[in-house]
């Protein structure tokens, strides 16, 4: 119990201690005024965010793939930034995975003593086969969690990369990475409640590290989701969108290009380097899809 009032994301909050009492606008002020103090703990941590990903991104270029793996909060944080990967920049579903602890049921439900299982994170990963050439990212706002500990002893036994995201300084998950990212946010509006300011400072470091990874691979242009999935009616929308941005065409022109070609990727090239479809998906293939070294680098 000690050990865990100690923590700093179970500290006190002396702003709000009597936020029960307080107006419902001044409720809401001092609620942004901590998220606020959120964000500059973030960006403290942007050299750091910024080493990591370069050691993300030279394992995915190798064949590697991402994990996540956190309990409870921490956990759904990380399944949803994994799976918002596919749609967004056109990867395959096993490139970046969420693991969370207790599976797929403790997305909606708590899995009771799921979390304080360090042998059942290992079962997860080896379920997924996840080996040397991967990363994990271990989430744990404590910094402390048993099963997110276990899955990074795992990741370091098979020799993979490991980046640990914690909210308390010198943590046992910060000890354990080789990577650290730990925004300090401090105590939290509501006592504990670390689905807030820390909940939130890790959905940031994820945002950058999933989109500075694809960003790396090539899966944007400019600041484009060229590689965006046509899998529904909005998508579709936006992919016409993007030919006719990064063209300079009309938009009855863009679409016409887009539905001749098959993809974005394809359809600017056709325009600016004016080739055939063939030629311009032969030309994408031998960058491995990245759209910027297809229409900048002499190919042969």
């Amino acid at each position: 119990m000690n050990q865990l009032s100690s923590l700093l994301t179970e500290t006190r909050n002396r702003a709000t201690e009597n936020i029960d009492q307080l107006s419902t606008l001044e409720m809401m002020r001092r609620i942004h005024e901590a998220d606020r103090e959120m964000l500059a703990a973030v960006e403290r941590e942007l050299p750091n965010i910024a080493r990591a990903l370069d050691a993300i991104v030279e394992r995915m270029r190798a064949g590697g793939r991402l994990f996540y793996i956190g309990a409870g909060t921490s956990g759904r944080l990380g399944v949803l930034d994994a799976s918002e990967c596919p749609p967004t920049f056109g990867v395959s579903e096993e490139l970046v995975q969420g693991v969370i602890a207790g599976g797929d049921h403790a997305l909606r439900h708590a899995v009771e003593g799921a979390e304080d299982n360090p042998e059942l994170a290992e079962k997860d990963l080896a379920s997924r086969n996840f080996g040397a050439g991967d990363v994990l990212v271990g989430i744990a706002a404590s910094g402390r969690t048993p099963y997110v500990l276990g899955g990074m002893s795992y990741a370091e036994q098979l020799g993979a990369v490991t980046v640990g995201v914690s909210c308390v300084p010198d943590s046992l998950l910060a000890r354990s990475a080789q990577f650290a990212i730990t925004p300090a946010t401090g105590a939290e509006v509501i006592t504990g409640s670390t689905r807030m300011k820390a909940g939130t400072a890790t959905k940031l470091v994820l945002n950058m590290l999933s989109t500075g990874a694809m960003i790396r691979l090539g899966c944007v242009y400019g600041n484009l989701m060229v590689n965006v999935r046509t899998s529904n009616v909005k998508l579709r929308l936006r992919a016409r969108h993007i030919v006719a941005e990064a063209t300079g065409l009309a938009e009855p022109d863009a679409v016409e290009l887009f539905e001749k070609a098959g993809s974005v990727k394809t359809a600017i090239i056709m325009h600016k380097l004016h080739l055939s479809r063939d030629a311009a998906e032969e030309r994408l293939e031998k960058v491995q899809g990245e759209l910027r070294r297809a229409l900048e680098e002499k190919l042969g």
